[in-house]
This record gives C-alpha cells, structure tokens and sequence, in this order.
C-alpha cells in the first residue's frame, strides 16, 4: 500500500500565499502520478493540479498562473505552491497518487486532507 500525508494547511488572507506539501510513503515504486484535488463545503470535488513521474503537469484553468506543482522524487513528496489566494480556494485540499493515471478522478491513494481558508 501507499500512504499519503499532507502537511501546511491553515488561513491567510485574499492575496497571500500557502505551501501544501505531500510525502508518500510504503510501495511508493508504483506511483506514476501525484494530483491535488479540493473540495469546498456543498460543492463537488475537483482536480487541482497533477504532475507525473516525468514531469508533466496538469492545472485547471481556475489556479492556472497562481498554483505551481512541483516533486521531489528523492523525497516521495509533491508541494503544491499557492499564491495570489482568492476566497474561493477555500477548501479541504486532498492528495492523491495512482500507479497508472491521475486523470480520470480517482486515483488510488488518498491522503487525509488538510485545510486551506482564504478570508477576504
């Protein structure tokens, strides 16, 4: 199995910036991809950002120029960098981690989420 834990949540104001970070643990030798996902109270989950072993990288077009995914493979770990936050990125962010695609929205592996509130 494959564990995932997140880590830098927590609250800044319209504008400023956070740093999620991911590490894996266990089989980590069957990941082929890392995706943050969020999801806000009374609203669907949703991709945030992906990035696979060779380092190509998905954002969607609501974070796209302000949220930059990057790994460190040495480490098992994917950082998520936040700037420019709107109120709107308020939202239980989630990691996850597949062996084959982190397209399709559910990937395998999942981690316990951690918190991000954005106040204006």
């Amino acid at each position: 199995q494959v564990q995932l834990v997140e880590s830098g949540g927590g609250s800044v104001q319209a504008g400023g910036s956070l740093r999620l970070s991911c590490t894996a643990s266990g089989y980590t030798y069957r990941i082929n991809c890392m995706a943050w996902f969020r999801q806000a109270p009374g609203k669907e989950r949703e991709v945030v950002a992906n990035i696979y072993i060779g380092g190509s990288t998905y954002y969607a077009d609501s974070v796209k120029g302000r949220f930059t995914i990057s790994q460190d493979t040495a480490k098992n770990t994917v950082y998520l960098q936040m700037n420019s936050l709107k109120p709107e990125d308020t939202a239980m962010y989630y990691c996850a981690a597949d062996a084959a695609s982190c397209s399709g929205g559910y990937p395998d592996y999942w981690g316990q989420g951690a918190q991000v509130t954005v106040s204006s």
